[in-house]
């Protein structure tokens, strides 16, 4: 482990390993560096050298209130800019929300992929009291209903991919561990609005990667952002959703491979 002084003086914890060029993956909701890459970590460090990072709140990174979205884009552009060369970055879920902000603190980044989770309008995402519903159970100390609720009713997962990860013991303890970080980006993505304005000028390539099965509106989120940005594109994983490195890692780690590799 290593670890980074982000620009509000939180300590931000990463790893390191792989040859080849640099490619920085984020993390969405509830998990660490530990679980949400687990399945394809391998194969995409024998083609880059690969950093993984704890956002903050969890694992091996700080914290300090109050939390907004602006300090989780510096925390990652804090790593970025320490790496010496263009870095290649992914974020997952919300995750990308946090990468794709970033992308415009850095002159480092090489490419970037999004995995979902950057909304056009995150107001329109989720019914109304879902947060505090999620604050209610965490309050009275069901986690797991909260987490397996935020995952049904927020991400929309079905229940075959909930006990998927529910499955992976190691990896639900630490997702249980993370969840009271939870409301806290749920109230923040339900916030935001993607304003076109702020990265029209973002020349970076982009691939928006969006499950075929997904609720439609990750693809209309998708393609709004694919049409703002100077150069991006959208690809549909066939017959996958919100987890396609756990469903199928082969699929997902060949669409990024073909992308990071033009």
């Amino acid at each position: 482990m290593q670890t980074i002084t982000s620009r509000d003086g939180t300590l931000i914890a990463f790893w390191r390993g792989g040859n080849g060029p640099p490619l920085l993956r984020i993390h969405g909701a509830a998990a660490d560096h530990t679980t949400t890459w687990r399945f394809v970590l391998l194969e995409l460090e024998r083609r880059f050298t690969v950093y993984v990072m704890d956002r903050r709140g969890r694992g091996g990174s700080g914290d300090i209130p109050p939390y907004e979205l602006q300090r989780e884009a510096e925390d990652i552009a804090t790593v970025v800019d320490s790496i010496a060369e263009p870095v290649n970055v992914i974020g997952h879920s919300y995750g990308g929300l946090c990468a794709i902000e970033a992308a415009l603190l850095t002159a480092n980044l090489r490419r970037l992929v999004l995995y979902e989770g950057v909304p056009l309008r995150g107001a329109e995402l989720y019914t109304p009291g879902i947060v505090e519903r999620l604050e209610e159970l965490l309050k009275a100390g069901d986690v797991e209903g909260m987490l397996v609720a935020m995952y049904h009713d927020v991400v929309k997962m079905p229940p075959e991919e909930i006990e998927l990860l529910r499955s992976q013991r190691d990896a639900w303890a630490v997702r249980l561990g993370n969840a009271p970080t939870i409301p806290r980006e749920i109230r923040t993505e339900q916030g935001y609005t993607f304003e076109p304005e702020r990265f029209r000028s973002m020349r970076t390539p982009t691939l928006l990667m969006v499950g075929s099965n997904s609720p439609h509106r990750e693809l209309e989120h998708a393609n709004g952002i694919a049409d703002t940005l100077p150069n991006a594109q959208v690809v549909i994983l066939p017959g996958q959703q919100h987890v396609a490195m756990h469903t199928a890692p082969e699929v997902f780690v060949s669409q990024v491979v073909q992308f990071l590799e033009k």
